[in-house]
């Protein structure tokens, strides 16, 4: 039987840290631990962060890991 194409999975992290003063790649990859490239391969769409730094990330934003994160099927 052929696979189903994986889901993928979309962000806004561009456009919440456009809204928030002052947010840079860096200063959200300093605050999530990880490199300012992760956070430009995620904004890309080349990278699906795991669980754990949507989480992270999310909580940077103070918002549900589902607001910043959607899954296209």
């Amino acid at each position: 039987m052929p696979r189903k194409p994986e889901p993928n999975l979309t962000n806004c992290v561009r456009e919440l840290r456009g809204k928030t003063e002052g947010m840079t790649q860096q200063s959200l990859a300093d605050a999530v631990s990880v490199t300012r490239q992760t956070i430009v391969a995620m904004e890309t769409g080349t990278y699906t962060p795991p669980l754990a730094l949507a989480i992270r990330i999310a909580r940077v934003f103070d918002c549900g890991v589902e607001d910043v994160f959607t899954l296209q099927e």
